[in-house]
C-alpha cells in the first residue's frame, strides 16, 4: 500500500505521523511510504533518516496526501480539505466533537477517517490517546508553573514554595490519565494538590499512588466552587470519549479566582471544561480573562516533538501496519480499531460524534449523485 506522511500544518506542530523507525517497519513489510520533505525535521528526523529507512521524499503536501493511507498527528486544517479523497484512509487525531467544520468536510469528501482518540479496548482504555495524555498531563503543570511567574502575567507563585512560605495549590479536574500525570508532576514539585472526580473507585486508586500527598475530592459544582477561590493553578483534565467535554467551571467560578492565577485546560481539544477558555496556540498560548491567565493550546505535546512522536508511534504503529496490510478489512478483524472509525462513505459512524451532530447523520444518499 502507498502511505503518505504530510508535514503538519497546525501552529508550531513539530510532531510527525511516522518516525523513521516506523517507516522502516512498514517498508520491510512491502509498503511504499511517501514523506513530505522536512515533515520530521522539527522532531529531529531529517529527510536523510527517512530515505535510509526506505521512504521516498516528496516536495509537496499534495504528493504526500495523494495516497491510499494518510498518517498524520493532528486533524486536517482548512487548507488541507482540498486533499481529502473518497476511497482514501485517514488515520490521525480528529476530535470532531469540537469541530463541526472539519466534520462536514470529512463527510463531504467521502473519506474513511479513523481517529486515534476513539480507538478503544474492551476495558475502556484509549491506547492511542494515552501516550499524548501522559505528556499533556505532565506539561500542564510545567506550563502552569511557568505562567504563574510574574513576568508571564501570573501571581508570582512558586508551586513548591520554600521553607517558611506555603507552596502553591494545584486543583485538577479529572482523575484519568491526564489528571494522574498532572498530579505526579505537581506532587514532585512540592505543590498542594487536589484531584476531583465523580468516580470514587478512581479516587481510591489514586490514593494508593499518592497517599496523603494529595487531597481526593468528589467532584460537584459546590466542591469545585468552594475550592477554586484559593487555587493557584487549575488544570482541566476531563474526557468523555468522542463527546464534548462538560463545562465544570463557569465564568462565575472563574471570577472568584485570585487575579494572576492560571487555568490550563487540557480538554480544550474536546471543547474544554472551563466556560471562559477558548483554544490558543503555541505562538500565542495565553490570554487574560476575569483577571485569570488562560492557557488553551490544543496540541500541547507538540512542544516536545522528539519525545511525543516516538511515544505516539510506539502505540500507533501496530494499527498502521494492520491498515496498510488489510485496508478497511482491518476494521472487520480488529473491533478495537473499528471503534476509531468516525466518518465513512459520507456518513458519521461513531455513536458519540453522531450524538453531537445529529443533523449531520444519514445523508450518504445526498452525496451519491455527486460521486
Amino acid at each position: 500500500m502507498e502511505i503518505g506522511v504530510p508535514k503538519e500544518t497546525k501552529d508550531q506542530e513539530f510532531r510527525v505521523g511516522l518516525s523513521p523507525s516506523s517507516v522502516r517497519v512498514l517498508h520491510e513489510a512491502g509498503h511504499f511510504i511517501f514523506v513530505e520533505t522536512q515533515a520530521g525535521a522539527g522532531a529531529g528526523f531529517e529527510d536523510e533518516k527517512y530515505i535510509q529507512a526506505g521512504a521516498l521524499i516528496v516536495d509537496t503536501a499534495k504528493e504526500a496526501w495523494d495516497r491510499e493511507l494518510v498518517v498524520k498527528v493532528k486533524e486536517p486544517l482548512a487548507s488541507e480539505y482540498q486533499f481529502l479523497q473518497k476511497e482514501q484512509l485517514l488515520f490521525t487525531y480528529l476530535h470532531l466533537a469540537a469541530d463541526r467544520t472539519l466534520t462536514e468536510a470529512l463527510i463531504d469528501s467521502g473519506i474513511s477517517a479513523i481517529a486515534y482518540e476513539t480507538v478503544e479496548l474492551p476495558n475502556g482504555k484509549l491506547p492511542l490517546l494515552t501516550p499524548m495524555s501522559i505528556i499533556a498531563g505532565r506539561l500542564a503543570v510545567q506550563f502552569g508553573a511557568r505562567y504563574l511567574e510574574r513576568q508571564q502575567g501570573g501571581r508570582g507563585v512558586l508551586l513548591g514554595g520554600v521553607p517558611g512560605v506555603r507552596p502553591g495549590k494545584v486543583m485538577i479536574l479529572g482523575g484519568g490519565v491526564v489528571g494522574t500525570e498532572a498530579a505526579r508532576i505537581a506532587v514532585g514539585m512540592g505543590a498542594r494538590v487536589q484531584i476531583f472526580d465523580v468516580n470514587v473507585e478512581r479516587l481510591a486508586y489514586l490514593e494508593t499512588l499518592y497517599g496523603s500527598r494529595v487531597e481526593y475530592i468528589y467532584s460537584s459544582p459546590s466542591t469545585i466552587e468552594k475550592n477554586v477561590i484559593d487555587t493557584d493553578l487549575l488544570i482541566g483534565a476531563v474526557l468523555v470519549t468522542g463527546k464534548r467535554a462538560p463545562i465544570l467551571v463557569s465564568r462565575n467560578f472563574v471570577k472568584q479566582m485570585r487575579h494572576g492565577s492560571v487555568i490550563v485546560d487540557v480538554a480544550v481539544d474536546q471543547g474544554g471544561c472551563v466556560e471562559t477558555l477558548h483554544p490558543t496556540s503555541h505562538t500565542q498560548p495565553t490570554y487574560l480573562e476575569e483577571g485569570v491567565v488562560h492557557y488553551g493550546v490544543p496540541n500541547m505535546p507538540g512542544a516536545v516533538p522528539w519525545t511525543a512522536t516516538q511515544a505516539l508511534n510506539n502505540s500507533t504503529l501496530p494499527y498502521v501496519l494492520k491498515l496498510a496490510n488489510q485496508g478497511l478489512k482491518a476494521l472487520e478483524t480488529d473491533p478495537f480499531l473499528a471503534k476509531g472509525l468516525n466518518v465513512q462513505n459520507h456518513q458519521l459512524v461513531h455513536p458519540a460524534v453522531k450524538e453531537v451532530f445529529p443533523d449531520l447523520t444519514g445523508n450518504a444518499k445526498d452525496h451519491q449523485s455527486k460521486d
